[in-house]
C-alpha cells in the first residue's frame, strides 16, 4: 500500500508541475544484467566493494536492490542492509527517512518511481550516514566505501 500512496502522489505532482518534471532518468549505474543476488537466510551475500564514492551516497548512483517478485516492497532494501557493517565491523542500525527523486521506471505502472534514504548509526560514529537506496531498479550490489560486510 505504501508504494502505492507514493505513486499516486507523484502522478499529482507530476500533473501540477509537468514543465519541471524530465523523462529521462538520472540514475547513472542501473544495469539489468546484474545477477541476482544470493541469499543466506534474510541477508543478501555480498562480495564485493564499490571503488566509487558516490555508490549508495548520491542520488544518481543509489543501491539497486531490484524489488520484483516480493511481496514486501522494503524487502530487499532489508536484506542488503542487514550484510553491512561499520569500517571497523560494527553493528549497524537503520532507518527509512523518507522517499525522495522521483525518477521514470518501465517497472511501475504510471512509469515513475522514488529513492528510499535510509540512515545508518553504529556504535563510536561521529554522525549518520544516509544511503539512496532504488527499489524498481536492478544493479550490483557492492559495499559502499566506509562500510564493510557483516561477518
Amino acid at each position: 500500500m505504501k508504494i502505492l500512496a507514493k505513486l499516486t502522489l507523484f502522478a499529482l505532482l507530476t500533473s501540477l508541475t509537468t514543465s519541471c518534471v524530465s523523462t529521462r532518468s538520472t540514475l547513472k549505474n542501473v544495469d539489468d544484467n546484474a545477477p541476482i543476488p544470493t541469499l543466506k537466510g534474510d541477508t543478501f551475500v555480498l562480495t564485493e566493494y564499490s571503488k566509487d564514492k558516490k555508490y549508495g551516497f548520491d542520488p544518481d548512483y543509489p543501491v539497486n536492490v531490484f524489488y520484483k517478485n516480493t511481496k514486501d516492497e522494503n524487502l530487499n532494501a532489508e536484506r542488503y542492509l542487514r550484510a553491512l557493517a561499520g569500517p571497523n565491523g560494527e553493528k549497524i542500525t537503520y532507518t527509512k527517512l523518507e522517499s525522495c527523486c522521483p525518477f521514470p521506471t518501465k517497472r511501475t505502472e504510471i512509469g515513475a518511481g522514488f529513492l528510499d534514504i535510509y540512515e545508518l548509526t553504529w556504535e563510536g560514529q561521529k554522525s549518520p550516514i544516509k544511503l539512496y537506496i532504488n527499489i524498481y531498479e536492478r544493479g550490483y550490489l557492492l559495499v559502499p566505501i566506509g562500510l564493510t560486510i557483516k561477518k
